[in-house]
């Protein structure tokens, strides 16, 4: 049976993949620095607790990333898969936005990326794994006040590529950009599901909002060994919406 690890895995995209991979007869290491989104995360998921492993881990922290490795390893045995998932964002405008608030975004969301990468790597290599690192629509559309977040996702892209030539052909590196992906009704139980409207769906080419059901699929597409032609890639998952021309 196969190990994967999925960063931020207690809420949103990260939990609804972790129940995929369950599904598809892995055994997961969910990573998670919300210890409260952990906590439910573990209440919700009892009956399938022979194949999970809780770990309280900020991917922004070598010390904690060295930790949770050598805890996957003492309990799995083996790494075969790295989902790097955890993410933040801060929206400000730029005269707001502190120091602080934008290292933290960058630690979590790039820092972290390269830090689960450079510590799960010999494990991976071993397994002749893979690494899916969540890049973002936002490496290359921005809202405004989004500059942290859309600076880390653009680095990712590029850290992919760069992982990509660097650890094959013993490690297969991909990137995926999700686009609008509701989440609201995924996160920990005292966060209200948003309402989504008529325009909301419309407004996409594919005709919907994007679920977090859309990208577990796309990641077990990936990491699937049938797919080890493909590496060093993004895959964009937006409905469409970045190649809409929006005329007002």
């Amino acid at each position: 049976m196969k190990t994967a690890i999925i960063t931020g895995g207690g809420q949103g995209i990260g939990r609804v993949t972790t129940q995929y991979l369950i599904t598809h007869g892995y055994r997961v290491a969910v990573w998670e620095a919300d210890t409260e989104a952990l906590a439910e995360m573990r209440d919700a998921f009892k009956a399938s607790s022979s194949q999970l492993l809780f770990v309280s881990c900020d991917v922004s922290s070598e010390v904690n990333v060295k930790k949770a490795v050598d805890q996957t390893l003492n309990h799995f045995g083996q790494i075969d898969v790295l989902i790097n998932n955890a993410a933040q964002m801060t929206r400000k405008p730029i005269d707001k936005l502190t120091l602080d608030e934008w290292n933290r975004v960058i630690g979590t969301n790039l820092t972290g990326t390269f830090l689960c990468a450079k510590h799960c790597a010999p494990a991976i290599a071993s397994q002749k794994g893979c690494i899916i690192n969540m890049c973002s629509t936002r490496a290359f559309q921005s809202e405004p006040d989004t500059f942290a977040y859309s600076a880390s996702k653009g680095a990712i892209l590029s850290l992919t590529h760069s992982l990509a030539v660097s650890l094959g052909p013993s490690i297969r590196v991909n990137c995926i950009s999700p686009g609008w992906i509701d989440v609201s009704a995924l996160k920990k139980a005292k966060s209200k599901p948003d309402d989504l409207s008529p325009e909301d769906h419309e407004q996409h080419p594919a005709g919907r909002v994007g679920t977090a059901d859309d990208i577990a699929r796309m990641i077990l597409f990936l990491i699937s060994p049938e797919n080890s032609f493909i590496t060093g890639q993004n895959f964009t998952v937006d409905g469409g919406m970045t190649r809409k021309m929006i005329y007002v």
